[in-house]
């Protein structure tokens, strides 16, 4: 293999690595401060257990073999392959291996955001473990293992299905089945720290150009072209929450701007090596006002507790981002996409567009329903008690405190 694709997919990971602790900064920020490690450590235990789970069985059963077209098999339990002669994913696997792990950090740490501030540790980290084994590896292997829904001709470049979907439908379950916290719709909830916020979201946007132009798989064109409508879509989304923010309370937020990049960044996912680079800006302007409608309107109306919105974010995001790419996708910029999208004239990647969005949620939402069922038997509740949400997970959960000289209300 070329040494600069080397180094560009070493580098890569190394940037989707470093957004997990960016996502832990973001949805630190947006808690209550009595919350925050615990809303952090939510995120950093997946760093050393979703790598271990992925070493042993993660990437075998994602990309090892085809069982029935859902998911690989263990052949290559403990990482057991040549990495540097085995050309099953040409040229270097073990290069592969690294990279997709990443990823297979960061997509369980999405859902916590959903059920922050009353689940046990103890059983978020269980769950998590199954939701893994049971949802993310298969949903790998079909989208990029050679299973179904790659077989049947849809795309997803970097993880608008396998990911983002996948987490948002999850953390919306989730979030229903957990139940809604203590005064939820009689308090009113403010981020306790905006500046991490941001951070977090700048971490994520410079993450995300490894996440995105990385999944090209080597430093060549079709990597530059996903930066640029990365970048792109990004750019649009946040102007375009602004805009919404300002309209609607005549102030533009930094929250809004943070939340409005981020799900910029989701939207073009799925769709970032497929699409010309002037669709990423109408698929971020786009996106601002669909999360905004979801997560304004929707989730007061239908009344579940979603703490940090990750289904208005990243469930509807991704599911516009899927969308987006059956519309916009051009065979002339990647050939892996069969057919042009709808706007330039053909249907057929758009059904099937729908078809594998339609597929994913299932599998997430009948996944989710499995881990929540077994983790439920094996652990005395799944939330914690009245009392420990009313002290706050850190000191119930950790027994640490982010700011120990902080007296005041929370």
């Amino acid at each position: 293999m070329d040494h600069g694709d080397v180094a560009w997919i070493l580098t890569s990971s190394a940037l989707v690595f470093i957004m997990t602790p960016g996502l832990a900064f973001f949805y630190g920020g947006l808690v209550k401060r009595k919350n925050i490690i615990n809303t952090i450590m939510s995120s950093v235990v997946l760093m050393g257990l979703a790598s271990i789970l992925w070493v042993l069985i993660g990437f075998s059963l994602s990309f090892s073999g085809d069982i029935g077209g859902v998911v690989g098999n263990l052949d290559w339990f403990g990482l057991g392959f040549d990495g540097f002669t085995d050309a099953t994913f040409a040229p270097n696997t073990l290069l592969f291996a690294a990279f997709q792990m990443m990823f297979a950090i960061i997509t369980p740490a999405l859902i916590t955001g959903a059920i922050a501030e009353r689940m046990k540790f103890s059983s978020l980290v269980f769950f998590t473990a199954l939701w893994s084994l049971i949802v993310y590896y298969p949903l790998a292997h079909m989208v990029w293992g050679g299973g179904y829904l790659a077989a049947i001709g849809s795309v997803d470049f970097a993880g608008g299905n396998v990911v983002h979907i996948s987490s948002g439908v999850t953390a919306l379950v989730l979030a229903i089945l957990l139940g809604k916290r203590k005064n939820y719709g009689k308090a009113t909830y403010h981020p306790h720290n905006i500046p991490f916020v941001l951070l977090g979201a700048a971490l994520l946007w410079f993450g995300w150009f490894g996440f995105n132009a990385g999944s090209a798989g080597a430093a060549n064109e079709l990597a530059v072209h996903a930066f640029m409508t990365t970048n792109t879509s990004a750019a649009a989304a946040l102007l375009s929450w602004l805009l919404i923010d300002t309209l609607k309370t005549g102030k533009p937020t930094l929250v809004g701007a943070s939340t409005g990049l981020v799900v910029g960044l989701v939207a073009i996912t799925p769709a970032a090596g497929f699409v010309p680079i002037w669709s990423a800006i109408i698929i971020g302007a786009l996106v601002s006002p669909i999360c905004y409608f979801f997560i304004s309107v929707v989730k007061p109306k239908l009344g579940y507790d979603d703490a940090l919105d990750v289904f208005g974010c990243h469930g509807i995001g991704g599911i516009w981002g899927g969308i987006a790419t059956g519309l916009f996708a051009q065979n002339s910029i990647n050939e892996v996409a069969q057919w042009d999208g709808l706007v330039f004239g053909s249907a057929t990647l758009f059904l099937r567009q729908i078809a594998a969005i339609g597929i994913t949620i299932a599998v997430a939402v009948v996944g989710t329903l499995i881990a929540f069922g077994i983790v439920t038997l094996f652990t005395k509740g799944i939330r914690v008690s009245k009392k420990d949400e009313e002290l706050g997970l850190d000191i119930s959960e950790h027994g640490e405190a982010a700011y120990p000289a902080f007296n005041g209300m929370d």
